[in-house]
């Protein structure tokens, strides 16, 4: 697979997270909490790739014993924080400032990547980092509407939704050294059930679980922006590094915040637009071909 590809298996990824707060806030309103969002989420992601396993990936679905703890880093400590936090965020408080909050998760990346993965800090990498979180500020933050709607709980879980989104760059990448991104995602997800599922019973509301409305938006969100984006995403840390990956990611602002101005009838103006095009610029910077680029600074 090519860098090329790579790249436009994030982007692809990052396009389909952007979109998740459709399925988010539908089962808000019909009931459910952030906690039991994130079980629905994981638990049909589960279930769905475990039949495309089954189907056409029976190979892959082998793994040691004690490598489960790297999809417990995956799993529990990324994926169930990273979307209860997120889930919380989004209905505390507008999505466009939801958005910029979790994409600290960039400046995160940045600084475990060369901490645990040893991977170079160059100053290209810090640029874009800055660059993509002043968009996000633009995006979010010099829109007093969005301003009023920010609560202390919104600003913590936001931030939890950025470290947590990171950690799955990070326990990917380690995952990946030994397994294919299908094996990763396959038991991620399956690891993520296993820890929810005891802790909030969604069982008892079995009678609301299987009403058509809760089953469209609940296969919904676990299709869409969860398995398709999570695979596509997993490809691409093959052959990216996790914080050129998580730069890259930050198209998701974008799409969320195209979202909101036109399903949620958000603002949308000058400055948002001039964060759009920073955070496009971040992006083709970090993606320079390495040849042109200067020689890593650490």
């Amino acid at each position: 697979m090519s860098r090329l590809s790579s790249i436009f298996f994030i982007a692809i990824s990052a396009s389909l997270w952007g979109i998740i707060a459709i399925f988010v806030r539908k089962l808000a309103s019909l009931g459910f909490t952030s906690m039991e969002i994130v079980t629905i989420r994981v638990v049909t992601a589960a279930i769905l790739l475990g039949v495309i396993g089954i189907c056409k990936y029976r190979p892959n679905l082998r793994v040691n014993l004690s490598d489960i703890k790297l999809f417990t880093g995956t799993g529990i400590f990324s994926i169930v924080l990273f979307n209860w936090c997120y889930f919380t965020s989004v209905n505390e408080m507008n999505l466009s400032i939801a958005v910029i909050l979790l994409y600290t998760a960039p400046a995160f990346v940045t600084v475990l990547s060369f901490t645990f993965l040893k991977e170079k800090l160059t100053g290209l990498k810090i640029m874009s980092v800055v660059g993509t979180l002043v968009g996000c500020i633009f995006i979010a933050g010099m829109n007093s509407g969005a301003a009023s709607s920010i609560t202390l709980i919104g600003i913590v879980t936001g931030l939890g939704a950025g470290f947590g989104y990171a950690l799955y760059s990070i326990f990917g990448k380690f995952a990946l050294e030994k397994y294919s991104s299908f094996t990763v995602t396959f038991y991620t997800f399956l690891v993520a059930s296993m820890g929810l599922i005891p802790f909030t019973a969604l069982w008892k509301k079995g009678s609301l679980l299987l009403s058509n409305e809760v089953l469209f938006y609940g296969i919904g969100l676990g299709l869409f922006p969860t398995v398709i984006a999570y695979l596509l995403y997993t490809k691409g840390l093959e052959k990216t590094d996790a914080s050129i990956a998580a730069i890259i990611a930050t198209v998701e602002p974008m799409v969320a915040t195209i979202l909101s101005v036109f399903l949620y009838k958000e603002s949308f103006g000058m400055f948002q637009a001039i964060g759009v095009i920073i955070i496009l610029l971040s992006v083709t910077i970090i993606n320079i071909p390495a040849r042109k680029q200067r020689a890593s600074i650490v």
